[in-house]
């Protein structure tokens, strides 16, 4: 039976299936309901309490929508609310909510952009619309973009053949007649799944607009210029990309261009080409010898200057740190830590000294960041003289001089020809060097750690390399902790006898030489030096192979960070404090210094948590093994485990044998180090 029941008579069922929602589906919802009303009526039973109330059984969600409209005023408290009325035991109540959920269908997006179409055809605006449906105005905007895909992109997604993410991937462009022709390449095989793969097909002809050269040229510039500028409605400002990469280039190089005589002035050396890299490539040094200068050492008072300057970074990363510090100020703490790095920068890479007979013949690069700022390399070269032979490879950055013409290139022959014989004789090679996996090995290690030996610009033919990643502090250093310790040691002791050869090749048969486990310590600092910053907490910093790395080599982080005040109790608020010592010692190791002052109660806590201290043997044995959770390695999620492994068995022995002893003892720092090498 059909019949209007007042707001303040109706109440949430037990029994009602629905248990999550979404938050923003819930505004867009009472959105609607405010513009047009309930469209669709409840589905209630009566109720024992309060008297005269009835459950909705179905319409949880349109419910509350109309609750909160009354509780802001939009609506009477006893508005009227259509209702059928349903009869019957309470497991037909439960069946019915479960229908009316379950059975729902969430409209497809493609009906969604037509939709939203047509309101605008009909004379509504994307505000108004965006107001109607509880919707944010960036989402309708977005929307519409679908709606103007090329008509096979947009019939495949009302189909369902692609997602909506491919959808969008499809719409970074305006450009129908590309996403046709991605489509056709992509939109029947494997890539057509992959949002990230169709997007770099769309937008492989423009430039972002953190581009190095955008960042150098600036958009205004760029504008002027006639350059066109597409924003993509499903990112941030960060993601517009610049349609005329010519007029970029040509507006960059000659910005580049108009600084290299102030560069050569200022430098006072003989010239400065410009290049929009960040690195000089092999083929810009053709012609060219590089000359070995070597940077000065710091001065005593440039030392000083540094440790001045890092002294005053702690000031102010402590003071960021504290949860005194307005927004101001750490506004202005943040701006005066990259100005001090930027200081230590210019202090410790200096450039090196060329003697001043030596500079009317020589000359550097002016190289692009990745910022856009222009910074003159520090590398520098002379031209080789017509019939002059390059000393040694190293000297002339690898190019040999052919017998005529461009260096490197036979006599005769043309350079597709060159590219093609090249790309053979590597494939000769490799095939070689694929039954030898000794050989490999010894050349894969050795690829990653030639840098110990210092720069060269001699070509090592490889892309293999082992660079470590960006820290996220700068210059942050831990001396005194056993991990750091541990690693320096270990490094320190590494075989540096082969760096000594002058050439790649001297250098690769020195350490090959080496004894086997000389060669593997090399293969493990290689390998641990790439390793990033990670956490045990969702987000940025996450890395769930990490804690499968952990996992496998039974890491024990209590045997190597134990928390202090320096390292941790300083610097968190004392809640967290106290929830650690509430994890080691309940309730009642908290509150006994719940009401400590902050500095009092890190020392406590630096001995509890170091042993020192009083107290039962399972609390003193949980305070040694606690770390912070975000230094913890997770353990195996419960639903990938197949199953605990019993007694005895081979995982619990080889974790058993990782820490040590059959008592759970942990290996030193240094033995476990050298083990992991």
């Amino acid at each position: 039976m059909i019949k209007t029941i007042p707001l303040n008579k109706l109440v949430i069922s037990p029994r009602n299936v629905r248990r999550t929602t979404d938050g923003q589906a819930d505004l867009e919802l009472k959105a609607d309901i405010e513009a047009r009303g309930l469209l669709q009526n409840l589905v209630v039973t009566s109720a024992a309490k309060p008297k005269g109330s009835f459950a909705v059984e179905a319409g949880g969600r349109r419910l509350r929508a109309l609750q909160r409209l009354a509780e802001e005023g939009r609506i009477e408290k006893t508005h009227e609310v259509c209702c059928l009325v349903l009869e019957g035991d309470p497991a037909g109540a439960r069946e019915a909510s479960l229908a009316e959920n379950f059975q729902r269908l969430a409209m497809n997006p493609a009906d969604e952009c037509l939709a939203f179409q047509q309101l605008i055809e009909q004379g509504s605006d994307v505000e108004g619309i965006a107001r109607r449906f509880g919707l944010t105005i960036r989402f309708v905007e977005g929307r519409l973009r679908l709606a103007n895909l090329a008509p096979v992109v947009f019939e495949a997604l009302g189909a369902g053949e692609i997602s909506l993410d491919v959808a969008k991937a499809y719409a970074a462009t305006p450009d129908q007649e590309r996403q046709e022709y991605v489509f056709e390449q992509m939109g029947r095989g494997y890539g057509y799944a992959h949002p990230d793969s169709i997007r770099r097909m769309m937008t492989q002809a423009t430039v972002s607009a953190t581009d190095r050269r955008a960042r150098l040229v600036g958009e205004e510039a760029y504008v002027a210029a006639g350059g066109r500028v597409e924003r993509d409605l499903f990112a941030d400002d960060t993601a517009a990309r610049w349609l005329d990469v010519a007029i970029l280039e040509r507006l960059a190089s000659e910005k580049m261009e108009a600084l290299t005589a102030q560069a050569a002035a200022e430098a006072g050396i003989a010239w400065v080409r410009p290049t929009l890299e960040r690195w000089i490539g092999y083929d810009q040094t053709e012609g060219l010898r590089r000359v070995p200068l070597e940077s000065p050492p710091l001065t005593d008072e440039e030392s000083a200057s540094v440790d001045s300057l890092e002294a005053e970074i702690e000031d102010l990363v402590a003071e960021l740190e504290d949860e005194e510090t307005s927004d101001n100020k750490r506004d202005e703490a943040e701006a005066k830590i990259r100005d001090l790095n930027g200081r230590i920068e210019a202090l410790v890479n200096k450039p090196p000294v060329i003697p001043d007979g030596l500079k009317p013949r020589v000359g550097a690069f002016l190289i692009l960041n990745e910022q856009g700022r222009p910074r003159l390399d520090t590398s520098y070269y002379t031209e080789i003289e017509p019939g002059e032979e390059p000393t040694s490879d190293t000297d002339c950055g690898g190019a040999s001089a052919g017998p005529i013409g461009k260096p490197g290139r036979a006599a005769g022959l043309s350079q597709r020809l060159v590219d093609e014989l090249a790309m053979q004789r590597r494939d000769i090679l490799a095939v070689h060097l694929a039954t030898d996996p000794g050989l490999a090995l010894d050349l894969a290690i050795f690829l990653m750690i030639d840098r110990e030996a210092g720069y060269s610009s001699e070509k090592s033919g490889s892309s293999l390399v082992a660079m470590p990643p960006s820290d996220p502090v700068f210059g942050f250093k831990t001396p005194e902790a056993p991990a750091t310790i541990a690693r320096a040691e270990a490094t320190e002791a590494l075989d540096r006898g082969w760096t000594e050869g002058k050439t790649r090749a001297e250098r690769f048969d020195a350490f090959r030489a080496l004894p086997e486990d000389a060669r593997a310590a090399w293969l493990g600092h290689a390998v641990t030096r790439t390793l990033e910053a990670s956490l045990n907490l969702a987000g940025q910093r996450s890395c769930a192979f990490h804690d499968h790395l952990g996992r496998l080599l039974g890491v024990d982080v209590a045997r190597w960070w134990r928390p202090t005040g320096a390292n941790y109790f300083d610097r968190v608020p004392k809640s967290v404090t106290l929830a650690a010592l509430a994890e080691v010692g309940g309730p009642e190791l908290a509150g006994r210094y719940a009401n400590a002052k902050k500095a009092e109660l890190a020392q406590t806590c630096e001995r509890i948590f170091s042993g020192d201290f009083i107290a039962e043997v399972q609390v003193k044995e949980a305070a040694l093994a606690w770390v912070a959770e975000a230094m913890r390695f997770a353990p195996v999620p419960a639903e990938t485990a197949p199953h605990e492994p019993e007694s005895g068995s081979t995982l619990e022995t080889e974790a058993t044998e990782r820490r040590g002893d059959g008592e759970g003892a942990a290996p030193e720092p240094s033995e476990q180090i050298e083990e992991a090498a």
